[in-house]
């Protein structure tokens, strides 16, 4: 690389590794996001870019598999020299002791770079995600709820929300102690030397973060702690939203963001959806409203070694025969939290891998049949394993969609023509208002 890189991060899932991507893209910060360590020639016509992504599977993992998995993607990130390393975890900070354990996650960074403290980011007031005296809140058809108490998170069917003290959350998944900035301590006119005390008392520290004065604080500390040799921290986007502020004053970003321009409506689009959020849910019968056919698939059947070939078929011909007439088509295997939850559940980690690579397969066989120029795939666990199937090493920011931060419209990088340029959204449960796939559609931003 020409020059160090402001930041390196590796994001817990696809979506979420395209929220950090769109919030440094925002704001001049050129990145790029590979799917795996890329080779030499995949690397090297993103020289000047100023940060760099990874994209990981570890929110749908066990604490082993990231023993192993997490490791070996760290050093990676780690050889790269940023100034910073960013663990990106999903902003609503839900997790488990055996699966997408951030505890392990914190563990594993925190003895790679040999590091006492690991600073820990999550609200942000941009994604209407606030932390305040540990507690965290979250949106949901505008009123703010604490994230226990919030109606999708609560009773997320494979990591619900049953504690809103973020630190009383963490102690359930390792046994590092967690310290607290909270907003007094951000007010202070003795913020670095309280910063430094928790810091030097504590394995991790946890940042309030209400609003944006705040976060433009967090950020300032995140870069006066930064380490010689680059230091690791953990967090959700409220990280990259939280430097951004910083970066401008040393003038080490553009002073104004870039602009940038709708790509225009297409006749049709494919959607492949495995989120089971009723968000997502909503956004489905909105579109159906609206010109798109909308295509149960039978997870039950699909997860079954004896019927998953045959449902698979008939998911392809049915969205094939919509695309023939012109449809938009949205295959999707939930409808809301309680859709077949129990079967997946209980199918485990395998189960949702291969949810996510049938998806990845029917989108592959729809652009390559009909010559699609943009598609959108729906769900955090899912997006990373479905777009493994298309053959995509790499990811850039098409168009940032700041009315639905955290969901961009990007463009693929691939060795195989047809997926290279290729227009993808990559969707988040929770992310966005109920015309959000019409609008990718029409190139509404």
């Amino acid at each position: 690389m020409s020059t160090p890189f402001l930041l390196s991060y590796y994001g817990d899932d696809l979506t979420g590794s395209t929220d950090a991507m769109e919030s440094l893209s925002l704001h001049g910060v050129k990145t790029v996001l590979f799917l795996a360590p890329p080779r030499k020639d995949q690397l090297a016509p993103f020289a000047d870019y100023s940060a760099i992504g990874l994209a990981g599977t570890s929110r749908s993992e066990s604490p082993e598999w990231m023993e192993t998995h997490l490791k070996k993607a760290l050093a990676w990130l780690k050889s790269l020299n940023a100034s910073l390393c960013h663990y990106k975890v999903c902003s609503t900070f839900d997790s488990a002791p055996d699966i997408g354990n951030i505890g392990k996650a914190v563990e594993v960074g925190k003895a790679l770079f040999e590091q006492s403290c690991v600073p820990l980011v999550v609200g942000a007031p941009q994604l209407k995600r606030y932390t305040v005296f540990g507690q965290h809140f979250a949106v949901f058809d505008g009123e703010v709820h604490r994230i226990d108490r919030h109606p999708v998170m609560s009773r997320h069917p494979v990591t619900p929300m049953a504690e809103a003290d973020l630190r009383r959350h963490l102690a359930k998944q390792t046994p590092l102690s967690t310290g607290l900035a909270d907003v007094l301590c951000l007010e202070s006119v003795e913020i670095d030397a309280q910063v430094d005390q928790l810091s030097h008392s504590n394995d991790i520290l946890l940042f309030d973060t209400l609003n944006r004065d705040h976060q433009a604080k967090v950020g300032e500390q995140l870069w006066r702690t930064r380490l010689p040799g680059g230091s690791y921290v953990v967090g959700s986007s409220a990280v990259e939203y939280a430097l951004v502020n910083t970066w401008r004053e040393h003038a080490l970003i553009p002073s104004n963001p870039p602009l940038f321009s709708s790509p225009g409506s297409v006749e049709k689009i494919a959607v492949v959806s495995g989120s089971c959020s009723e968000v997502t849910a909503r956004q489905i019968r909105f579109a159906e409203a609206h010109g798109f056919r909308a295509i149960a698939i039978d997870v039950v059947n699909l997860i079954d070694e004896h019927t998953h070939a045959e449902t698979l078929h008939q998911a392809l011909e049915d969205a094939i025969e919509a695309l023939n007439q012109g449809e938009s088509v949205i295959v999707y295997t939930a409808m809301g939290p309680n859709s077949d939850a129990d079967a997946v559940h209980q199918g485990g980690e395998t189960a949702r891998h291969l949810i996510g690579r049938s998806l990845g397969q029917l989108l592959r066989k729809m652009v390559e049949i009909h010559g699609l120029k943009r598609t959108v795939i729906a769900g955090g666990d899912t997006s990373s394993h479905a777009l493994s199937q298309l053959g995509v090493h790499a990811l850039t920011t098409r168009l940032p969609l700041p009315e639905t931060p955290g969901s961009p419209l990007c463009t693929t990088h691939s060795d195989q023509p047809a997926f290279n340029g290729l227009e993808v959204a990559l969707k988040g449960g929770q992310i966005g208002g109920e015309n959000y796939f019409t609008s990718i559609r029409d190139g509404v931003a």
